[in-house]
């Protein structure tokens, strides 16, 4: 019977250049052999390691394609091309890099104007991509009966949780609702990425302390918290006072 190997070290075979032989047709690795400029590429005279066979390749680079992008950054957006490989794929989600911010590819479009998920640049017609690495979150703020909007910029992995408190321009307010383009949740955690809107809402002002003791009274009196009383009841407490002091 044999034995399994499992749990023993295995020497990792490295092949250097490796390619298919067009004569074995094995995948294998290559000695080059001499090699020269060839146009905007290079003439490489190599031989297979594996059966020895020599032959000549040539490595020419990919033509390049320009491909129109639209790099959408909170309200604003704009139109640039980006210069490409034509063999190169475009997928959606891919992030890239471009004027040293990160942009998600959130569309693609082929030559005839139809919505792809993947594509080669050069069947590409069109492609949409938001900025990943900040992200404005739009907002509506209400206080009291008016309603104005404004943003918030976040990183794209901060949350949010309907029905809690943040903090905005210097106040507290209650996240009220999330729209995720789906409709409103008035519960649950969204990622920024994924929010359309937040509806922020002024907090309920706290209800005031209720005067406990004679002197707090007075002064709530006095301050118009407790309405006018232009005859003050005494708190019982003091006139027990009274009465003792009264008896001695």
């Amino acid at each position: 019977m044999d034995e399994e190997d499992d749990g023993l070290d295995v020497e990792e075979e490295v092949l250097h250049n490796a390619m298919i032989c067009p004569s074995c047709a094995e995948f294998e690795g290559h000695d080059i052999l001499t090699s020269k400029p060839k146009g905007n590429g290079h003439d490489h005279r190599v031989r297979c390691q594996g059966c020895g066979h020599v032959y000549t390749v040539h490595l020419r680079p990919p033509k390049a394609v320009e491909v129109p992008f639209m790099l959408t950054d909170g309200p604003e957006s704009q139109m640039v091309t980006l210069e490409l490989d034509a063999d190169e794929v475009l997928d959606l989600d891919d992030v890239f890099e471009d004027g040293g911010m990160l942009w998600r590819v959130t569309h693609l479009e082929d030559s005839m104007g139809m919505t792809v998920t993947s594509g080669v640049a050069e069947n590409i017609r069109r492609v949409v991509a938001l900025r990943e690495d900040l992200i404005r979150v739009r907002l509506t703020l209400t206080v009291g009966d008016r309603s104005r909007p404004d943003h918030m910029v976040c990183q794209p992995d901060t949350t949010f949780t309907a029905s809690t408190m943040i903090e905005h321009g210097g106040r507290t307010w209650i996240l009220r609702a999330i729209h995720t383009g789906r409709g409103r949740t008035l519960k649950g955690t969204v990622p920024a990425n994924r929010i359309v809107r937040m509806y922020l809402h002024q907090p309920p002002a706290p209800e005031p302390t209720k005067p406990m003791t004679g002197r707090e009274r007075r002064q709530a009196w006095k301050e118009g918290r407790l309405g006018f009383n232009p005859n003050p009841v005494v708190p019982r407490r003091n006139e027990d006072r009274k009465r003792n002091r009264g008896r001695r």
